[in-house]
């Protein structure tokens, strides 16, 4: 994105990976590391309740994993098994009795939550600074966690799901942001997919604490957890500086030098990166880390400097509202575009899986469930991780169009497989379906946002792109299971419901072929959307 070309000239786009590794500094890492510490308690709570379903309902006592554990432990403390291992409270039912639609009320109040946060984050960080919604965020997931484990009625575990969707909303505008600001130029696409990786992982670590956990009261350890990882990362969030993007715009550039030179270590060159925090003028185009090649800026000072005071409002840092955004032509194309595969990025299907796998391959698959459900997350955690470089490689527009097509041919065939009970197939495709995912749908939406727009519109646009995201999660979350059952009973079988997440697919990529544009290698977002010798 913007800047690239610069970059390139020095370094060539092809060294991938482990030449991200060499240049980057161990202290930009840690940020890197506590900042994601956010996403990651997104995939813990939007998993978290997938696993001991059945046990937080009062369906089953305990699942035979969870038993063979118990049972492991009874020897191993010479203690009573299941009933009496693990109970945090007496006071605390070993359950809730719940239906599936009160259960899938309970699931969707985390995504409540985080249209929620998402909504209201992006003014904060704008206005405030992305350290200090950071820091909010923990505090929410710390509460929402709390309210989770000692809930003791439906109502107590929706309103704990509320305070964490709160958090986890807000974290999933702010942290890509943050991480795209102190990354360097030619690598925010690899760094912006490390959003996408922190998700897998929190997903893959309570699913795994569900297969073990899942009995009794035990369930409430799970949730417990997510009180540890919110306090580690709101004592982590001391550490990290400002962004210095942010402070370049909203406070003073030469702070803004000092924190990158700390971050990008002692001897890297940061002139060419801060060269336009120089001019007054041109601080308010600057977004995301995302920044403008100083020869082109001088080529055409009246396109940068017009836009920017016409969008400014009256105001000093220039940041638009929401409705600013939805009203000017200029930056209504983008919005589309983004919210649009924000909604892709739930509508293909991929949280049938990650929040109801358990329960739904329950009786189709030839093995444990709970079992498939974490080499799901595996999958999912080491194919993102190896698919990361391809943003920047392929392009962020292809890696949506193979992603949404993979989905939506493993949506076909996973319905065809269970519909005619092949179950060892049905398996496999469902392992190729969460792999297609992190192809592009995983990590490409959380970038795509900052590179559309510029700075004065991203934080309206990443809020409205998150609040779409966590409306079409809602979506799924709440009603996949109704439809579900709904088309069982009416056709007889079952699998019926992934046809429509093929149709879905199908919708999404002809949306993504004819509305999104490519920003790989595009130096600015008038070159994105072909606006770069515009002057007024």
């Amino acid at each position: 994105m913007l800047g690239w070309n610069t970059f390139n000239k020095k370094m060539p786009s092809s060294s991938g990976l482990r030449q991200c590794v060499r240049d980057v500094s161990p202290y930009l890492l840690l940020l890197v590391a506590i900042s994601t510490l956010g996403p990651l308690q997104f995939g813990f709570h939007l998993a978290e309740l997938n696993a001991p379903q059945d046990v937080i309902s009062c369906r089953v006592h305990q699942s035979a994993v969870s038993s063979r554990l118990s049972s492991a432990l009874s020897f191993m403390s010479s203690s009573p098994p299941a009933d009496s291992e693990i109970t945090p409270s007496s006071a605390l039912p070993d359950c809730i009795p719940m239906e599936d639609a009160q259960f899938a009320v309970v699931s969707s109040m985390f995504t409540l939550g985080g249209l929620l946060g998402a909504l209201g984050s992006g003014p904060v960080a704008s206005s405030r600074g992305r350290l200090l919604a950071m820091r909010l965020t923990s505090l929410f997931f710390v509460a929402g966690s709390v309210v989770e484990t000692l809930g003791a009625s439906i109502a107590m575990l929706s309103v704990g799901r509320v305070l964490s969707g709160v958090g986890a909303g807000a974290a999933t505008v702010i942290v890509p942001l943050y991480i795209s600001e102190v990354a360097p130029p030619r690598e925010r696409g690899t760094f912006g997919a490390m959003t996408q990786v922190s998700i897998n992982v929190g997903i893959l670590a309570v699913q795994t604490m569900g297969y073990f956990l899942s009995y009794g009261a035990a369930w409430r350890w799970i949730l417990g957890a997510g009180v540890i990882i919110g306090a580690v990362q709101g004592a982590g969030l001391l550490l990290l500086p400002e962004s210095p993007a942010w402070l370049a715009a909203n406070k003073s550039p030469a702070q803004a030098r000092r924190v990158l030179q700390r971050i990008r270590g002692r001897h890297y060159d940061i002139a060419e990166e801060t060269a336009a925090w120089d001019g007054e003028a041109v601080v308010p185009e600057e977004e995301a880390g995302l920044l403008e090649d100083p020869a082109t800026a001088a080529a055409a000072p009246g396109a940068r400097r017009g836009s920017a005071a016409s969008k400014a409002s009256g105001k000093g840092n220039g940041h638009l509202g929401f409705l600013e955004v939805v009203k000017d032509p200029l930056y209504r194309p983008a919005l589309v575009a983004a919210v649009g595969v924000m909604c892709a990025q739930q509508l293909c299907g991929i949280n049938s899986i990650i929040m109801y796998s358990v329960s739904l391959l329950r009786d189709l698959l030839p093995v444990d469930s709970a079992l498939l459900t974490i080499m799901i997350s595996a999958i999912n955690l080491v194919t993102t991780v190896a698919c990361s470089p391809l943003p920047d490689k392929l392009g962020r527009k292809t890696c949506l169009l193979l992603s949404i097509f993979g989905q939506g041919a493993s949506a076909l065939a996973l319905a065809l497989s269970i519909l005619f009970q092949t179950k060892t197939l049905s398996a496999v495709i469902v392992l190729f379906f969460v792999a297609f995912f992190a192809v592009g749908l995983g990590p490409v939406p959380f970038i795509l946002a900052s590179e559309l727009v510029g700075q004065e519109a991203v934080g309206a646009t990443q809020s409205a792109c998150l609040g779409a995201n966590y409306i079409a999660t809602f979506l799924v979350a709440q009603f996949f299971p109704i439809i579900n059952v709904a088309l069982n009973e009416r056709f007889g079988g079952a699998g019926w419901v992934y046809f429509i997440f093929t149709a879905l697919a199908a919708l999404c990529g002809l949306f993504v072929l004819w509305r999104v544009p490519e920003t790989k290698g595009k130096k600015d977002v008038d070159e994105v959307w072909g606006r770069t010798r515009r002057l007024d």
